[in-house]
């Protein structure tokens, strides 16, 4: 089953649907939290930390991480943010949280954070009561349809003038054989690759945020790095 990104786009520009249930989803993660690393730092390790420098988080702020994994920004955030702010991290696993929080505790930072299991689609969070959102190679687990739903709770949650920088495995630009090889994998073993390519930039410009930078780097597949601010107040008036 595919969703198209806009009324009257053409087969290539369909995204996937999710194939797996929240359930198996955390239940994957868990199961791997203490090798994630060992599969996956080394690719998404400079996209992320490019993304954390798109957010530029500074002392005293609030921000959030959504989808935290085992805590590599959480530890970047809570430096940033120093000892007058405070980070904030939503993810669905319970082992990563656990492999995170000793992580923090590693780094001397487990005061500055705070880590709860959750489902991102319901931010527990008050509106307009944070600074900034970070989002890597999480956007994409969501299924089609819940993606502007997540986007929306960001949107209530940011103060006005807040930023969200987002890192994504992207649909943007030309299709080419490994784009189509992991999309096909997807299909047939969403159990193990339980992502899909999505538009980062578009899905962010249709939940209202204004776009101050995109970035397309090459990992594996195709990444976008997309900065954006919700509206101040000041500007819509």
């Amino acid at each position: 089953m595919t969703q198209r990104a806009t009324t009257g786009a053409t087969d290539e520009d369909e995204i996937l649907r999710v194939f797996q249930s929240k359930a198996e989803t955390k239940a994957f993660y868990d199961k791997i939290s203490h090798v994630y690393d060992l599969l996956s730092e080394h690719n998404e390790g400079p996209v992320r930390r490019t993304g954390l420098e798109k957010l530029d988080a500074q002392r005293g702020e609030k921000v959030l991480e959504i989808g935290f994994g085992t805590g590599h920004s959480l530890v970047s955030l809570a430096q940033s943010v120093g000892p007058t702010g405070k980070v904030y991290g939503l993810d669905l696993s319970e082992r990563m949280l656990d492999v995170s929080r000793d992580n923090l505790h590693k780094a001397g930072l487990a005061e500055r954070v705070e880590l709860i299991c959750g489902d991102a689609v319901q931010l527990p969070y008050p509106p307009d009561s944070l600074d900034a959102i970070f989002m890597s190679f999480t956007l994409e687990l969501f299924d089609t349809p819940e993606i502007p739903k997540v986007l929306a709770e960001c949107q209530r949650v940011l103060r006005p003038g807040g930023r969200i920088a987002v890192v994504g495995v992207s649909k943007e630009g030309e299709s080419g054989v490994t784009l189509h090889a992991f999309e096909w994998s997807h299909r047939h073993f969403p159990n193990l690759v339980d992502c899909r390519p999505i538009f980062v930039r578009q899905s962010l410009e249709a939940a209202g945020f204004r776009i101050e930078s995109t970035e397309r780097q090459m990992m594996w597949v195709p990444v976008e790095v997309v900065l954006g601010f919700k509206a101040d107040d000041k500007s819509t008036q």
